[in-house]
């Protein structure tokens, strides 16, 4: 089984990757934007890739991986070019829903995110 994770914030994210050890499974991170009153993202690309982004972590993601979601904010910090997201070497983001393995070069941005195809070569890529 997957072991799922949800952090909101750069701060949390921070602070919850410092400590985190995945015990030697595969670490991997969804990017996404805030979940708005009636639970779905502000963010319409990250809603639209949601569906196929469940279904690949619940049927194509080794057992022992892990799946941190992590929720940058609303809109407006997200949009900010300051933002830490967007500063950090460590995820480096410039578009949201972004998925990418901890420490390794795999990386799906956007609508390919929204791909079923290519979230089962991420999650089948060995580092």
């Amino acid at each position: 089984m997957v072991h799922k994770h949800y952090v909101a914030g750069y701060d949390a994210f921070v602070a919850f990757m410092k400590d985190f050890n995945g015990n030697g499974g595969a670490i991997n991170i969804l990017f996404t934007g805030a979940k708005l009153e009636n639970g779905q993202s502000w963010c319409g690309d990250c809603v639209e890739a949601a569906p196929f982004i469940e279904a690949a972590v619940n049927t194509k993601a080794p057992e022992d991986s892990h799946f941190i979601y992590v929720d940058v904010g609303d809109r407006p910090t997200w949009k900010d070019m300051n933002n830490s997201f967007r500063k950090d070497t460590n995820t480096h983001l410039s578009v949201i829903p972004t998925m990418i393995r901890w420490k390794n070069p795999q990386r799906l941005e956007g609508d390919q995110c929204g791909k079923a195809d290519l979230l089962e070569l991420f999650f089948s890529e060995d580092d």
